[in-house]
């Protein structure tokens, strides 16, 4: 798969070299292109680096590696993501992270599919610290679980391939608007890290769901 990251910080890194070291076709992008550059040529892989228009006019898919709140510009500035699977890593988090900033009746997920409607949105990957990917995807010596839901069943089943082929466990959330559910357990994650000093060798996964 074509796959392009818009992102250059550890999330989009990291799962550039998994993506990369699983076989595909990956590409980093940023709003500074020479930035884009250079983390490119540092990860290696193969990894390339482009503008988000080109970027997306290559890709299958793009990886939404960015904060939320710059989710809509990027996607503008990408030209509107149409016919692409875009899958969401995002959390609507307040600037502590001590909460969600949209919730109960939408999601960070939902606001993007409107922000790109001819686009396949998948939530995917949100409930996964940077360092698990750089940990091959492992959390406590274990595949992490990625949580996929998506309102587009194809583009649902494509991006859980693309978790397990990368390394990862994967589990169906059924449509986007699981991802309102998804959201607070990704901050739960953060909270358990963090907040109450259990560090990022964790994920959350549900025991009996293959």
């Amino acid at each position: 798969m074509n796959i392009s990251i818009f992102g250059t910080g550890n999330m989009a890194s990291g799962l550039a070299v998994l993506f990369a070291k699983a076989g595909h076709a990956v590409t980093v992008s940023s709003r500074d292109e020479a930035k884009a550059q250079a983390v490119a040529a540092e990860l290696g892989n193969g990894i390339s680096a482009a503008s988000f228009i080109d970027a997306a006019g290559a890709a299958e898919a793009v990886v939404l590696a960015v904060p939320y709140e710059a989710a809509a510009e990027v996607i503008k500035a990408a030209g509107g993501l149409e016919g692409k699977i875009v899958i969401d890593i995002t959390n609507p988090l307040s600037a502590d992270f001590s909460g969600l900033t949209i919730g109960h009746s939408t999601s960070a997920a939902e606001e993007i599919q409107k922000n790109a409607p001819a686009a396949k949105v998948v939530k995917a990957f949100n409930t996964v610290f940077a360092s698990v990917l750089q940990n091959e995807g492992k959390a406590g010596g274990q595949p992490a679980t990625v949580f996929v839901a998506s309102d587009d069943e194809n583009a649902r089943n494509a991006v859980a391939n693309l978790a397990r082929n990368a390394g990862f466990k994967s589990v169906d959330a059924g449509g986007l608007a699981s991802a309102r559910y998804l959201e607070p357990v990704a901050g739960f994650n953060i909270a358990l890290g963090y907040g109450l000093g259990h560090g990022t060798d964790i994920a959350p996964t549900w025991q009996g769901i293959a």
